[in-house]
């Protein structure tokens, strides 16, 4: 069980690592506890009473303090990050005791177990601000989606963001391909198949290649063309953790697994050709995305159908107007086939990157 008294503690300010401080003497709770730190990867302190002012107590991103411990932390100086943890479901009391110490969470072991380990996650990894995380899908198929992810991602990791590009189509050839980076070194999407509960941020990006100064989550070339909804939920909960930028290139069925990513979105980009077949299917495809993510915005991509621009694209869609995406023609010759998109930094469709970062990352502010 857990529950909250006051309000959600904050992340650890600017992202920092810390050690969470324990407070106890129950012999039992405090085995429990660095069980769970030992889980969560984090090397805790450990007090029987509420350090001197100034200290470690203030100091702590997270601070778990043992039921039996309430009494003698009472006249400690109020922060947030604090965690009353106590054993007996039965005890009413503790939501009082909690109230005193000036706790933001109560949480009862066994049940509470998760939830801290999370928590205590958090704190290892230096959590701050989530990764702004875009997803991009066609329109219709052949729309030019994973060509825009690709440049999203380039673009991104160009302006100094940490940036994850991650390849949601089982079925759409790879996008380490797309990025000349097929035989790079490093882990594709079925060996985080079995991945369940909470997956390290850091240790996710470690182990994927490196392409054009991004990390690469996509396919390889054997028989996995699915992965269970739990795994693709726990990566990019992971990716969304490291802070940055996030970049999905979504298929045009929405099963479970896409589902779970268009959660974790923050905007969705319909790439959409302007012609009326093209608009026809898109409309089908925003509907069914439009169940899982609110802000979906339309890219429209020329050349143009007779009476149609991309404002008429859009008011057809009832979306709003990402901008029109630019062919690069460098892109389409033989000779260039390994330069990814959005890599000219002076080419049209990086300015039309740089352009949408700009402005999510206001829109967001995490500029």
């Amino acid at each position: 069980m857990t529950g909250t008294v006051t309000h959600d503690p904050p992340p650890t300010a600017g992202g920092r690592q810390g050690r969470p401080l324990i407070v106890t003497e129950d012999a039992e709770l405090l085995d429990d506890l660095l069980r769970l730190c030992a889980a969560a990867g984090a090397m805790p302190e450990v007090r029987h009473g509420v350090p001197a002012r100034g200290g470690v107590w203030e100091a702590a991103p997270l601070v778990l303090v043992g039921d039996d411990a309430a009494r003698r932390v009472r006249g400690a100086a109020r922060r947030s990050g604090v965690v009353l943890v106590g054993r007996d479901q039965d005890d009413s009391g503790v939501w009082r005791r909690a109230v005193e110490i000036g706790a933001d969470h109560v949480l009862v072991l066994p049940d509470g177990e998760q939830w801290l380990v999370d928590r205590i996650a958090d704190v290892a990894e230096g959590v701050g601000r989530p990764a702004l995380t875009v997803g991009v899908i066609g329109g219709r198929g052949g729309a030019g989606a994973s060509t825009l992810a690709c440049a999203l991602a380039v673009t991104s990791a160009r302006e100094g963001l940490r940036t994850l590009l991650v390849d949601a189509d089982p079925l759409g050839g790879g996008l380490d391909v797309l990025l000349g980076g097929e035989t790079a070194e490093g882990l594709r999407w079925p060996a985080f198949a079995a991945s369940r509960g909470r997956v390290g941020g850091g240790a996710l990006e470690e182990s994927l290649p490196e392409l054009h100064a991004l990390r690469v989550l996509s396919w390889d070339r054997g028989d996995c063309v699915a992965v269970p909804p739990q795994a693709v939920r726990a990566v990019l909960a992971a990716a969304r953790r490291r802070g940055g930028a996030v970049v999905v290139d979504l298929p045009r069925r929405v099963d479970e697994g896409v589902a779970e990513a268009l959660a974790q979105l923050d905007v969705g980009l319909l790439v959409v050709p302007a012609e009326l077949r093209a608009v026809a299917a898109a409309a089908r495809v925003a509907s069914a995305v439009g169940m899982v993510l609110r802000d979906v915005r339309v890219a429209v991509r020329g050349p143009y159908a007779p009476g149609l621009d991309d404002r008429e694209v859009a008011r057809l869609l009832g979306l709003p107007l990402a901008g029109e995406v630019p062919v690069e023609s460098a892109l389409l010759r033989p000779a260039d086939r390994r330069t990814p998109p959005g890599a000219v930094p002076r080419g049209p469709l990086a300015r039309f990157c740089t352009a949408f970062w700009e402005r999510a990352l206001l829109e967001t502010g995490a500029a």
